[in-house]
């Protein structure tokens, strides 16, 4: 719902942000005046079902959803997408942007992002079927991709940095490599893995490509990994400088736990 007039009394000062993909659904509200999360939730789905009758069942189970609120951000979780300067950006030519790296057809919709306070725009093709759904529960709504959350908040978190660094964004199935020295945009990438042979084998060739040092070049894990997993351990072993992503700063912001900021870094951040 969007609030359309400027009277105080009508303002509810929430945000609600849904990050969503064919396999699940994520949602957060956020008081937008003190910066805290005040409900989140995380829903699987199940494949071999209609997504819309799913995303239906998610919002008779969490009436929270159907509150009003000053502010609506849908994120379409998927790899569809493509970073482009926009020194070379026109956005009559979006799916020219994607067709080397996606496969795009002729009745595909394209949308794009503008990374604000950067001179890049994300092209990317959204869930239409998903946002059709939500414009029968809201009146309107921003979308985003993703990945558009995750660069623009990497590129910030860069800032005065003149070391290149490597960000590796872990989810279910894939994950996101950004390289990126002092808020420039080196490489994105992303890639499908089933082990952890699989994923230390792309980040060493995209060090490789990118001619990054393995034993210099630091490297951040974030998303759904932990130092326990068998993906940090195989990753530490290669890579000399190997965390976790630290988050500390937003624990008191966010009022959640480190593991929770990591795991829902991009949900948190939109």
């Amino acid at each position: 719902m969007v609030i359309t007039t400027n009277d105080i009394t009508t303002k509810n000062y929430k945000k609600l942000s849904i990050q969503v993909s064919l396999s699940g659904l994520s949602f957060c509200v956020f008081d937008l005046i003190t910066k805290k999360i005040i409900a989140f939730n995380t829903v699987e789905f199940i494949k071999s079902n209609v997504i819309e009758e799913q995303l239906w069942k998610v919002f008779v189970d969490n009436n929270i959803l159907s509150n009003a609120y000053d502010e609506i951000i849908v994120l379409h979780d998927n790899c569809l997408n493509s970073f482009v300067p926009n020194s070379l950006f026109d956005s009559n030519f979006l799916g020219s942007y994607l067709q080397y790296n996606v496969k795009v057809f002729d009745n595909d919709f394209f949308a794009f992002d503008k990374l604000d306070n950067y001179d890049l725009s994300n092209v990317h093709v959204p869930y239409v079927n998903i946002n059709n759904f939500l414009l029968d529960q809201y009146a309107s709504f921003d979308y985003k991709n993703v990945n558009s959350i995750l660069v623009k908040k990497i590129l910030d978190i860069s800032i005065g940095n003149d070391e290149k660094e490597v960000f590796v964004h872990i989810q279910k199935g894939h994950f996101e490599i950004v390289v990126v020295k002092n808020q420039q945009l080196l490489l994105f990438n992303s890639f499908e893995y089933a082990t952890p042979e699989d994923f230390i084998y792309y980040i060493l060739f995209t060090y490789e490509q990118l001619q990054l040092n393995p034993e210099s070049v630091l490297v951040h894990l974030f998303g759904l990994i932990e130092k326990t997993d068998d993906y940090f351990k195989i990753a530490y072993k290669f890579i000399r400088n190997c965390n976790l992503l630290q988050v500390n700063k937003w624990i008191t912001i966010l009022d959640k736990t480190e593991t929770e900021i990591r795991n829902n870094f991009i949900l948190f951040h939109s």
